[in-house]
C-alpha cells in the first residue's frame, strides 16, 4: 500500500458536484493499492499515519499526531499511485491491484483509521469514482509512505 499524506488546513472531495467527505485541519491520504498488499499493510499503515508526528506543538515543532491534535482525516482512493513511467509515455497501471482487491482492502483501511482515532470517523471518497478533491495544503507537509514490503518508507 502506498499513501500520499498532506497536512492540510481544510480538504473536500466532491462527486458530481456533490461534496462526499470534507474536514478542517488534518490529513488529507491519498491511498493505492498493490496486488499484494493484505489486511496487515492496512492496519500498519493506519497505525503509522495516526501515530506520526507531523504537526506543531507550543513551541512550534513537528511533535503532535493528528489523534494528539484532534485533527480530521479524509481519505481518497487513487490507483495511479502505482503508475510506472519507465517506458514510453503513457503510464502504466499494471502495479495497481484491481477493484476485486482494493476495494475491500480500501474499505478495511478506512476502518482500521477510525479504530486508530478512537471511533472518530473518518471522511472519504468513493472508490473508483471520477472525484475533484479540493485542500488547503498546510505547510506545506507532504510524505509518501509505503508499507513496510514495499521497502520505500520506513
Amino acid at each position: 500500500m502506498r499513501i500520499v499524506l498532506q497536512r492540510v488546513s481544510s480538504a473536500s472531495v466532491r462527486i458530481d458536484g456533490q461534496v462526499r467527505g470534507e474536514i478542517a485541519h488534518g490529513l488529507l491520504l491519498l491511498l493505492g493499492v498493490a496486488p499484494s498488499d493484505t489486511r496487515a499493510d492496512a492496519e500498519w499503515l493506519a497505525s503509522k499515519v495516526a501515530r506520526l508526528r507531523i504537526f506543531g506543538d507550543g513551541e512550534g515543532l513537528m511533535n503532535r499526531s493528528v489523534s494528539d491534535v484532534g485533527g480530521g482525516v479524509l481519505v481518497v482512493s487513487q490507483f495511479t499511485l502505482f503508475a510506472s513511467t519507465r517506458k514510453g509515455t503513457r503510464p502504466s497501471f499494471n502495479d495497481a491491484a484491481t477493484p476485486a482487491v482494493a476495494i475491500p482492502l480500501y474499505e478495511y483501511f478506512l476502518l482500521c483509521m477510525e479504530k486508530e482515532l478512537g471511533g472518530r470517523p473518518v471522511a472519504r471518497g468513493e472508490f473508483g469514482a471520477m472525484m475533484d478533491v479540493t485542500l488547503v495544503n498546510d505547510g506545506p507537509v507532504t510524505l509518501i509512505i509505503d508499507s513496510p514490503k514495499t521497502g520505500q518508507s520506513d
